[in-house]
């Protein structure tokens, strides 16, 4: 019994950091049908300048708060000035923006910070003693923190989506542009604060997560199978679907925990392959996820 709670503790605590970085792609989905594949990127450059500012002296917490700002600003500069002037033009080209980003960030953190691992602060207690027995399993304060983590932004972007005008925009403008524009709606100001958001979001969960991954070090690969992950997950779960990504994010980690801990013939080289499968499946079974809203358009 112990074995296996650890394994699901240990699945949990790796589904909460898929859950992070897929409502990251949800928030942008939601508001613009757009998948942003340098969202990985944009956290890791992110992470990059926190460690930096931790070099310097500043404590990881303090670090965290311009950090997520830094975030803030990269995705509402990318949308204002390089996204925007291609969407009118087709999704090809904003397919190429995200991958030309996803490329250039990374070639810009080597040549900032260099190639080799980082060893990064950890934000949350990690030492021998800091974890809780259950049932003879440790539970350690990082996992429980970092679950908590999710459940606050999950809280957060259900309350901007549900309950304020902003949210509503958000879908109006996904729906549709151009009758959003016609009753009001500022079209430009709620896709740059959606990417903003998103961003920001991927950049707080890449301080948390990498001293939690194994092995908890910063490295230009650090946020590329998480991206993986957190894809399949958002997939999953339905893309513009903030329940989906939870689910779809937990049950990725937990799957994969459990496949690997009680699967002998399975390396664990084959996460990542069975991610990318999952998310072959998806996009041929059910295109829209289990939580995913089914767009019908009218001719």
């Amino acid at each position: 019994m112990d074995i296996l709670l650890a394994r699901l503790f240990s699945g949990m605590t790796a589904g909460s950091i898929y859950v992070l970085i897929a409502l990251a792609l949800v928030v942008v989905f939601r508001s613009s049908t757009t998948i942003n594949f340098a969202q990985g990127e944009f956290a890791l450059f992110t992470t990059y300048f926190a460690w930096w500012l931790t070099e310097k002296g500043v404590e990881i917490w303090v670090a965290l708060i311009p950090t997520v700002a830094l975030g803030f600003i990269m995705g509402a500069l990318a949308e204002r000035f390089l996204i925007r002037p291609v969407r009118k033009r087709d999704e090809t080209a904003i397919l190429i923006i995200g991958l030309g980003l996803f490329t250039g960030l990374n070639g810009l953190d080597g040549w900032i910070w260099g190639s080799d691992d980082k060893v990064f602060p950890t934000v949350f207690p990690d030492g021998d003693g800091d974890y809780v027995s259950v049932m003879g399993a440790r539970l350690h304060y990082d996992s429980i923190l970092v679950f908590a983590s999710m459940v606050a932004v999950v809280a957060g972007l259900s309350l901007l989506f549900n309950k304020t005008s902003i949210g509503l925009q958000m879908r109006a403008v996904a729906t549709s542009p151009e009758s959003a524009a016609l009753c009001g709606i500022k079209v430009g100001r709620i896709l740059t604060l959606s990417w903003g958001l998103s961003a920001a979001i991927g950049s707080f969960a890449g301080v948390i997560l990498i001293p939690v991954v194994p092995p908890g070090q910063l490295n230009l690969a650090s946020m590329f199978q998480i991206l993986i992950f957190a894809a399949a997950a958002a997939l999953l779960g339905g893309l513009d679907s903030i329940k989906g990504a939870v689910v779809g994010g937990l049950v990725l980690g937990v799957g994969l925990s459990m496949i690997n801990g009680y699967v002998s013939f399975i390396e664990g080289g084959f996460s990542l392959t069975t991610a990318l499968i999952l998310i072959v499946i998806v996009l041929t079974v059910r295109p829209t996820g289990l939580f995913g809203t089914r767009r019908l358009e009218r001719v």
